[in-house]
């Protein structure tokens, strides 16, 4: 299995230390927070990783150059512009293949990788869930005996961490839109499996939050 992590944004929230430092270059428990996500993904088993990149790409792709001091192999999907979450995968889909592959939020750090396996029959996509953060009280979806829901009384917060197969994107013409709009499509198909993970997980989206980690990571 391969996988994609997204690094194109633009590290907004970050600001002012994404003044000069990509968002995925920032360190965290003394090494970038991109690496971190390398080490795991090697760790699952994964040897070959695309990542996109656009805002100081050059600076991401000078720091992990082929991957080959991390044991695996980077593929790089060089974005003019940010293209959001769907339009940065949909133009990664020919690095990607044809098979079911490991989507990962750079902005986010997980002890969790999940297993191709999960990814079942003909369904388009496999979330992992967590408990919702005081930043994001609301949530953003059900999980109901498996399935994930639009709509449900009990919400559970999106990881940033999913199992894709590639038929969810490979219609849609190139361009810039977002992911969630064709993942509520095929939630509506009932083509969302999901889980809830329990464990440790950061939104790393803000510098307090980053500062969170580093005290977690350093304890």
């Amino acid at each position: 299995m391969k996988a994609m992590i997204l690094a194109a944004g633009l590290g907004k929230r970050m600001r002012p230390l994404t003044d000069h430092c990509p968002k995925p270059l920032l360190p965290v428990g003394d090494k970038p927070l991109i690496v971190h996500h390398l080490e795991r993904l090697k760790r699952a088993g994964i040897d070959e990783v695309v990542i996109n990149v656009s805002y100081r790409a050059e600076q991401i792709m000078a720091a992990l150059g082929d991957g080959s001091d991390y044991q695996l192999r980077i593929l790089w999907s060089h974005e003019e512009t940010p293209l959001e979450t769907g339009g940065g995968i949909q133009k990664a889909l020919p690095l990607l293949g044809d098979a079911p592959f490991l989507l990962v939020n750079g902005d986010v750090w997980c002890d969790y990788t999940p297993s191709e396996s999960l990814l079942r029959g003909s369904d388009l996509a496999h979330l992992v869930l967590v408990d919702n953060p005081s930043h994001h009280p609301s949530g953003d979806f059900s999980l109901i005996d498996g399935r994930v829901e639009v709509e449900g009384r009990q919400r559970l917060t999106f990881a940033g961490i999913s199992l894709l197969h590639p038929e969810l994107l490979s219609d849609q013409p190139p361009g810039v839109f977002a992911l969630a709009p064709l993942l509520k499509q095929a939630m509506a198909g009932n083509r969302v499996s999901g889980e809830h993970f329990s464990g440790h997980w950061v939104d790393v989206g803000t510098p307090e939050r980053l500062e969170v980690l580093e005290r977690h990571l350093l304890a």
